[in-house]
């Protein structure tokens, strides 16, 4: 059920950084909550609820793709800063990685964010880069698509149950492809197919389990 690669050195004499990825609906709000609660890290959510761009974006990609990431790049960064700052181990729901490679990259290589954007949008990510903490660990949640579009339907978000599989497939080949190349922290894999930290507690358990021996904890 848990996988980890990359070695993982101890954090000496500092808080823990965690941040967990994974596609829409895969479900890193519900692991960052209860991991956040069961190992006392302070918690920091992406802003669904409350957020300006997203409905709209769901609606017309291409004319709100561009406002949504560099919103959420705001949001992210906003994030990091405070992380960095607070003295507390903390845990983060999607990390700043995926906004610039799977989801940005997504719609300007789908042509639905013009290269201007695409460039100004990087380039202020790649001014951003010296000011963040690379993660302790990221916690990777992995699972097929079939789990990923069921999970999507579950939790009921009418302008997310509206978009056609083909963009949440597309959103998952991506995942699969960066996952195997990213090199900022060991990653831990969690395989969403086998591992139900809602109705099976045990896996809680066992995850925090692995969190902490990991981390030396």
């Amino acid at each position: 059920m848990f996988n980890l690669i990359n070695k993982c050195n101890k954090p000496l004499n500092r808080d823990l950084f965690i941040t967990v990825a994974g596609n829409v609906g895969a479900g890193k709000s519900t692991l960052t909550k209860l991991v956040g609660e069961k190992l006392g890290f302070e918690t920091h959510f992406e802003k669904v609820d409350g957020n300006p761009y997203l409905e709209d974006f769901y609606g017309n990609q291409e004319k709100w793709g561009f406002h949504l990431q560099l919103y959420f790049l705001a949001q992210r960064f906003k994030q990091q800063k405070e992380i960095d700052n607070n003295g507390l181990n903390n845990i983060q729901d999607r990390s700043i990685y995926e906004d610039v490679e799977i989801f940005a990259r997504n719609l300007y290589d789908n042509k639905k964010m013009t290269k201007r954007d695409y460039i100004t949008y990087r380039d202020l990510f790649n001014d951003m880069v010296p000011y963040l903490r690379r993660p302790d660990l990221m916690i990777y949640l992995d699972g097929s698509i079939d789990t990923i579009v069921h999970r999507i339907g579950l939790r009921g978000r009418e302008m997310e149950k509206a978009v056609d599989l083909g963009y949440w497939t597309n959103l998952h080949n991506r995942y699969e492809k960066w996952i195997g190349e990213y090199d900022q922290s060991p990653v831990l894999y969690v395989d969403i197919n086998k591992v139900d930290l809602i109705n099976n507690p045990e896996h809680l358990d066992m995850l925090c389990d692995e969190i902490k021996k990991i981390l030396g904890m």
